[in-house]
């Protein structure tokens, strides 16, 4: 963090967005840490990491874009349980909640890097995206930054809490993948039994 400074925060947020096993949780603290040391600028560590999450959030939005609506059909298509009306639902679900989505999900674990696929391939309006993901990069990386700036040597104490918050959204999404698997195993039963003659 001392060599590589603000811009080097910066880019490990950025790929943290293409790579979630890179913890921001672990990088935004420590970059507090080391600022609150007097070894990086408060303000330039907000900007960067900031920014970073934008590039990396932009990066995975045009991935989105790219492959667009009929590719992610035709891949749904070819997935086991998945069928065409779930893509469809999603979309539906997107473009009423799409904006709060973007801006909320920049601060759920896991979700904060997805979300930004779907924006694309739903084309939403690339300002629009920005400046959603800037105010919720802000507020996310803000926070961390700062309780790594208070907590000083401690700042390892944020990543432990946070952990315990991304641990329930890991189980929540796990949870949800069982429920779905076993609605649509349990559908394709019935169908099964009611196509014999």
């Amino acid at each position: 963090m001392e060599s590589l400074g603000a811009p080097g925060a910066g880019l490990a947020i950025a790929l943290e967005n293409l790579f979630p096993p890179l913890p921001s949780e672990v990088i935004l603290p420590l970059s507090g840490f080391t600022a609150s040391r007097g070894e990086m600028d408060l303000l330039d560590v907000l900007v960067c990491t900031t920014l970073g999450s934008v590039i990396g959030a932009l990066a995975l939005y045009w991935v989105g874009a790219l492959l667009g609506r009929e590719r992610t059909l035709a891949i749904a298509a070819k997935l086991p349980l998945v069928k065409t009306s779930d893509i469809e639902k999603t979309e539906a679900w997107f473009q009423r909640h799409g904006r709060k989505t973007v801006f909320f999900g920049r601060m759920i674990p896991i979700f904060r890097s997805l979300i930004s696929i779907p924006a694309g391939v739903e084309r939403m309006p690339v300002l629009t995206f920005t400046l959603l993901t800037t105010a919720g990069s802000l507020i996310w990386n803000t926070i961390f930054v700062m309780a790594g700036y208070w907590m000083g040597e401690q700042w390892e104490l944020v990543e432990s809490y946070v952990g315990i918050g991304t641990n329930v959204v890991i189980g929540l999404v796990v949870l949800a993948i069982v429920v779905f698997v076993g609605v649509r195993l349990t559908e394709r039963r019935k169908g099964r039994h009611a196509n014999r003659p």
